[in-house]
């Protein structure tokens, strides 16, 4: 591999090393680290393994659970969909999902407005996720299952739980991390006649060619499917074997929030389309408008995530300064705030198996980092800002 201009091979090398200490540490099984600059590969690095009991070490093809990294994918299909005229940001979601004309908050009160799609994309909308296990209504989510891709009726029957449901807070008044990506997807379909899934292959993976990415694996590919692990008492534990795993059925909810399954390789192609203004090879998505719009601060006030969580472990970045949130995508605003190196306008987001991405439009620079370990919040944001602080402590020049 030629080495693109702006690196130092010497400290490119600190990022396997870095991880490598991880794998050794039994925090992770393995990792995939792919750096795009300028229009080059500038770092590719496989340690570890992606399967412990049967000694498969790491793949550059191998095929991870995305989770949360389908959510940027979502908000590209609404997006395309605005673009053609069929919805627009302000549009009250209740306008295509009649079912939500009547959603209350705690209590019988009405919200002072309309949930947006807007705030479905930015976490505004005022729904929750059952994990954040800190109110009833959280504990509601986790006793109905919602938006579990088991769920019965799929997106249709997501929308029948919720529609049963209070919100937590008033639309706009705070960011929540949240199954409102889930109802984007659904939105997705309602809008444009398909089912979510095949919108997707159709629309986004399909002409980015992305042949390894799907909500499902196929039987032809279950020998490159990692296995995934969750650090319990300092100890990775099988969470699901990639030999029996319920990935390999289609699933009864396609998720817009966490159903992908895919490669590095695949994710970073999405990334170069968003880095190049919404184009890949010729194919446009996105115009650089709307692309801009994404990766903008869209937070009511153009405030930070930390001024409208209500918690600062919500989650991922969301407990530290600096920080703000596009559409399915945080966004750095200021990186002294935020305490390490990096660039205003670098947007990225992650998976709950501690997969993550970011992208840095003015440095022209993409990165894809894939794991499967499933562990708590403070140690997966940790792992993801060292390894910005390691890859921006490569760099030799910047054009931010």
């Amino acid at each position: 591999m030629t080495l693109p201009a702006g690196f130092s091979e010497e400290r490119l090398a600190r990022v396997p090393r870095f991880l490598q200490g991880q794998v050794d540490a039994g925090t992770l099984p393995g990792a995939l680290t792919l750096i795009w600059r300028r229009d080059g590969l500038a770092h590719v690095s496989m340690v570890g393994q992606m399967d412990m009991a049967r000694g498969i070490p790491m793949r550059r093809d191998g095929i991870f659970r995305l989770y949360s990294m389908t959510k940027p994918v979502t908000a590209v299909a609404l997006l395309m969909l605005m673009e053609e005229g069929l919805i627009a940001l302000d549009d009250p979601v209740a306008r295509f999902i009649p079912e939500f004309v009547d959603l209350k908050l705690q209590g019988g009160a009405a919200p002072k407005r309309a949930m947006t799609v807007q705030d479905l994309l930015r976490h505004t909308a005022g729904l929750t996720y059952g994990f954040h296990n800190r109110t009833p209504i959280d504990a509601a989510y986790r006793r109905l299952r919602i938006a579990e891709f088991d769920t019965e009726d799929g997106l249709a029957g997501m929308i029948a739980q919720l529609k049963t449901l209070p919100l937590e807070y008033p639309p706009g008044d705070a960011w929540i991390y949240s199954v409102a990506i889930d109802v984007a997807g659904y939105l997705v379909e309602r809008v444009s006649g398909q089912s979510f899934a095949a919108f997707v292959r159709e629309k986004i993976l399909s002409p980015l060619k992305m042949t390894d990415t799907d909500f499902q694996v196929a039987t032809g590919k279950r020998d490159r499917f990692a296995a995934c692990y969750v650090l319990k008492d300092g100890k990775l534990d099988l969470f699901d074997d990639p030999q029996n795993s319920p990935w390999f059925a289609a699933p009864k909810l396609e998720s817009g929030g966490g159903g992908l399954a895919g490669t590095a390789d695949d994710y970073l192609r999405f990334c170069r389309m968003l880095l190049n203004q919404g184009e890949l090879d010729g194919v446009r998505l996105l115009s650089p408008k709307t692309v801009q719009l994404m990766t903008s601060n869209n937070l009511p006030g153009a405030k930070e995530i930390a001024d409208l969580s209500p918690v600062a472990d919500a989650f991922n970045e969301s407990g530290y300064r600096g920080i703000g949130f596009g559409l399915g995508v945080a966004v750095t605003l200021d990186p002294t705030k935020a305490g390490i190196p990096g660039t205003p306008g670098e947007f990225a987001w992650g998976g709950m198996a501690s997969t993550a991405f970011f992208v840095d439009p003015r440095e022209g620079m993409a990165v894809v980092f894939m794991t499967q370990a499933i562990v708590d919040t403070a140690r997966r944001v940790r792992l993801r800002r060292d390894l910005r602080s390691l890859i921006y402590g490569a760099m030799t020049e910047s054009h931010a």
